[in-house]
């Protein structure tokens, strides 16, 4: 399952990457309103006929606790619409007043299905033994073939191809772990990867999970996690305990990070020497000195070479401190005994597994600032001068290794809500554990904060990551897209400050072990924050809390906007046009008034109220949102997307496995669906690409695998497509199709400089009648062109200069070739990012604007926005004040334009008929 996050700083702010599949969570639902009890009997799945919840249960259970559980599904079948036979025992947990939790996952046809899991609640013995209550994700809907049809060598490539840097990519590794089903509508088949590279921006280690579709051929989901590399060299020991063997318990004393004197337990060697080993508790505490060493040689485990930070006598000396040894163990300790003493758990994985640090780790010979759980150990940065070394805060110890206590329970998944939820919980009990083991009140002003002693100068409010008082809701603040992993840690406070509101406002060990049941007996890998705040009150019904304590639960999470229904209660500016969108990245297009894109279906059973998921379909629908949707895809297994239209025709991609082949083909049909869909390029050995459509002509490009030449190819009124000439070296891109011109920047290697130049073809004429080639003046930086685009009678595009500028102009030339003007200058407020794209209608043009990580962290306000301005020149506006992220612009007529927006949470295909002007 699914390993944190790789972060980038100690608790967690993450870099931007791309979620592409936003798989089924299903949203709770309220309770009923005829009761004062705030927490619901039954909570109904979504897209599932299997309940989320079902709570107040009291039914005879014998056996063994998974026989029971097993026995109590198949007796009450129609209830819970599960296959016990489709169930595999992963783990349990039991409590000291003799409370039991069975965790089941969902097998489809014996293939795990990613994120299914569903849990039977027990309490008493023998023939006292009942059932109190069932919950989870199990998805009924499944029906996808669960044997792989794409090689096995085709769906590891796609899986190295995900990272987009290419010397990243090179030197990328892919570690397989199997098949898995992705729970979307009927399911999807895919394998699962974890992709090894290294970081382009930083040269670090990083690692993503990809999800690539065994049937169909393309990357169907995919996060960034911080997952250790594939075991090697001594990596054992940092699980199995093994260097505790030989050891004698013995005390002694080191210095911390701060260089007071602490006494430590450690372990005497057979030669009378000593190591940091901590004996004294079931699960033995080893700390590792990297010495320096670069944290990629710690990725597999702990080399062979380097023993646990070691003395020859009982008193360790000062690079103990200086390392941050000293307070790693300590620190371990701490946060083991609250666990253990709390809720009597024993260990991080709760069966006394050894637990492991590696201090003093560096960045390519850099100070490392930092610190992270990897799925196996802890691993803590150096510091630096600003820094003391990071195991040195206690919230910081207590959050990394709360990761690995969510990794043995509800393993949240890395992304979106779940996300925020597994950092949420991880913030809640590293201040918790810290806030108790110094005896702070929760009134202290000091006490919400996170990370605030890690830093050697200033105050603790400026040094503290997070703060867990800061008062975010899912209203006002929630941060949606494909920034850090679909905000996993910048919603983190979301959900964790309703968790500290509850500690605040209830007694503290009430409120842990509230939290601390949610975790371990109620929460499954991709819950949201509406089936989080039902966990939370089902385990305070199971601890005995009073109505007026529930009360207390159910408003902490009301404060922060938590409760059923909060995505439709944020304002938004557009007008929707299709709700979550399975697959974020998928462009979708627009002209004469339609849309066309990959979106989810109006559900027949829900009516107009509801979709169904269906990831491989392609729909189209009016832009001024009258009407629903219809399918323009055959339903024939294929993944179909990368549309265009001109208002009438939608051209577009399938890929996938057909009864006769595997195939990339290019695929047509009228909007209007008075039509069949006609194929007009299919090819062994090649893909088409960027399809255009203006009434009877299609243009697309074709590369072929082979030579690795792309070429393309113009069908005129409905004749055969044919090859446009292309200079040998010469590739064409961005290809734009208008009222009979067609036109795409082409770039050329010419000597050391690399070309790149806006051209046109007139159909007519057949010739080429315009090329602005984008060379460099004498003594001036180069400029790259990208982004063509017809409109208005003229050729538009973007032209970013060489060097440091972060922005482009948008530059504008007849079709004749006569000449260039400037519609934007790079330099100029508001200016398109570097490297983005644009869209234009013959009156607008509109581009997206990408805002830089503000220091203290990403916001609303940072993520991609649209811009839009007249096609002549004039000053750009903001086209929505939608507060979320913005992406995928397709300009329809006049000033319309369609997009993907994530302002709700989710990704949904919007609308607006002109600019909002500023905001």
């Amino acid at each position: 399952m699914p390993r944190r996050s790789r972060t980038s700083t100690a608790l967690g702010i993450g870099a931007t990457t791309v979620v592409a599949l936003a798989l089924a969570a299903p949203p709770a639902l309220a309770g009923p309103a005829a009761t004062p009890d705030p927490v619901p009997s039954l909570v109904a799945g979504q897209d599932t006929a299997a309940p989320q919840l079902v709570t107040g249960l009291a039914e005879p259970a014998v056996g063994s606790p998974a026989d029971a559980a097993r026995a109590h599904l198949a007796a009450h079948a129609d209830r819970y619409h599960v296959d016990p036979g489709e169930l595999a025992e992963v783990g349990s947990e039991s409590t000291a007043d003799g409370r039991r939790t069975v965790r089941f996952e969902q097998r489809h046809d014996g293939v795990p299905v990613f994120g299914a899991q569903y849990l039977v609640h027990l309490t008493g013995e023998g023939a006292g033994q009942r059932v109190e209550s069932v919950g989870g994700k199990y998805f009924t809907g499944l029906t996808v073939p669960t044997t792989a049809t794409v090689p096995a060598a085709a769906l590891r490539d796609l899986a190295l191809g995900s990272v987009q840097d290419p010397k990243a990519r090179a030197a990328a590794t892919a570690e397989d772990h199997g098949l898995v089903v992705l729970p979307d509508g009927a399911g999807r088949l895919a394998q699962r990867f974890t992709v090894h590279a290294a970081d382009p921006a930083t040269g670090a280690p990083a690692a993503r999970e990809v999800f690539v579709d065994a049937t169909v051929g393309v990357v169907a989901l995919a996060y960034d996690t911080r997952a250790p590399l594939p075991t090697g060299g001594n990596a054992g020991s940092a699980a199995d305990g093994s260097a505790a063997a030989g050891l004698e318990p013995a005390t002694g004393t080191a210095p911390d990070a701060h260089g007071n004197s602490a006494k430590v337990n450690i372990a005497r060697l057979p030669d009378g020497s000593y190591q940091l080993t901590d004996l004294t508790r079931p699960a033995a505490i080893t700390t590792y000195d990297a010495g320096g060493r670069d944290e990629m040689d710690f990725g597999g485990g702990i080399p062979a070479d380097l023993p646990p930070a070691h003395s020859p006598g009982p008193d360790f000396p000062a690079s103990a401190g200086t390392s941050g040894a000293t307070d790693a163990s300590v620190n371990a300790g701490i946060v083991y005994d609250f666990y253990h003493d709390r809720f009597g758990r024993n260990g991080l994985d709760g069966k006394g597994g050894a637990i492991t640090s590696v201090v003093n780790v560096t960045q390519d010979g850099a100070p490392y600032a930092n610190a992270y759980w990897d799925g196996k150990k802890m691993v803590y940065g150096s510091g630096g001068p600003n820094y003391y070394p990071f195991s040195a805060a206690l919230d910081i110890a207590g959050h990394e290794m709360t990761h690995g206590v969510i990794s043995n329970t509800a393993d949240l998944a890395g992304m979106g809500q779940a996300g925020a939820m597994n950092e949420g919980i991880a913030d809640y009990f590293g201040n918790a554990i810290e806030v108790t083991a110094r005896g702070m009140s929760m009134n202290d002003p000091a006490a919400a904060l996170l990370g605030e002693s890690k830093c050697r100068t200033g105050t603790p409010q400026a040094c503290a990551d997070r703060r867990m008082d800061d008062h975010r809701t899912t209203v006002d603040d929630y941060l949606g897209g494909t920034v850090d992993n679909g905000g996993q840690h910048l919603n983190a406070t979301i959900f964790s400050g309703a968790l500290w509101d509850v500690r605040r406002t209830l007694d503290p060990l009430t409120a842990d072990r509230v939290v601390y049941r949610a975790l371990t007996a109620y929460l499954t890998p991709l819950d949201d924050f509406v089936a989080g705040r039902n966990a939370a009150l089902a385990a305070g019904r199971d601890l005995g809390l009073s109505h007026a304590q529930l009360r207390t639960v159910a408003a902490a999470f009301d404060a922060h906007g938590i409760k059923p229904g909060w995505e439709s209660r944020i304002g938004m500016d557009s007008r929707t046009l299709a709700r979550n969108l399975s697959y974020s990245m998928a462009p979708p297009a627009a002209g004469g008034g339609h849309w066309v894109a990959m979106a989810p279906a109006p559900d027949p059973v829900k009516g107009t109220g509801g979709t169904r998921p269906d990831t491989t379909a392609l729909y189209t629908g009016s832009t001024t949102g009258r009407g629903a949707p219809v399918r323009l895809s055959p339903d024939d297994g294929r993944y179909h997307s990368w549309p265009a239209t001109d208002g009438t025709t939608a051209v577009w991609k399938a890929i996938g496995t057909t009864a006769q082949n595997h195939s990339r083909e290019l695929l047509a049909a009228p909007l209007s669906g008075a039509g069949p869909v006609r194929s007009l390029f299919l090819a062994d050995g090649t893909e088409p690409g960027s399809p255009q459509v203006s009434g009877g002509d299609i243009a697309f490009t074709v590369n072929d695998f082979t030579t690795h030449r792309t070429s393309i190819r113009l069908s005129h009124d409905g004749a055969p497509a044919v090859e446009l000439p292309l200079a040998d070296g010469h590739h064409p891109d961005d290809l734009t199709l208008k009222d009979g011109y067609l036109a795409w920047t082409e770039s050329w290697q010419d000597g050391q400089q690399y070309v790149t130049a806006p051209t046109v073809y007139s159909i007519a004429a057949g010739k080429v009648t315009a090329q602005y080639t984008a060379h460099a003046a004498p003594g001036a930086a180069a400029s790259t062109a990208s982004s063509a685009r017809l409109a208005g009678g003229r050729l538009l595009w973007l032209d970013t200069p060489d060097g440091a500028t972060a922005r482009a102009s948008i530059r504008s030339g007849a079709l004749d070739g006569s000449g260039v003007t400037e519609v934007l200058a790079a330099d100029s407020p508001n200016a398109p990012t570097r490297g983005g794209s644009l869209t234009a209608s013959d009156q607008a043009v509109t581009y997206k604007v990408e805002g830089t990580k503000p220091a203290g962290g990403w916001t609303n306000a940072a993520l991609p926005k649209l811009w839009q301005l007249p096609t002549g020149g004039g000053t750009p506006q903001r086209l929505s004040c939608d507060r979320g992220g913005q992406d995928q612009p397709a300009a329809d007529q006049g000033t319309r334009v369609v997009w993907l927006d994530s302002t709700p949470g989710r990704t949904d295909l919007v609308v607006r008929d002109r600019a909002a002007g500023t905001c």
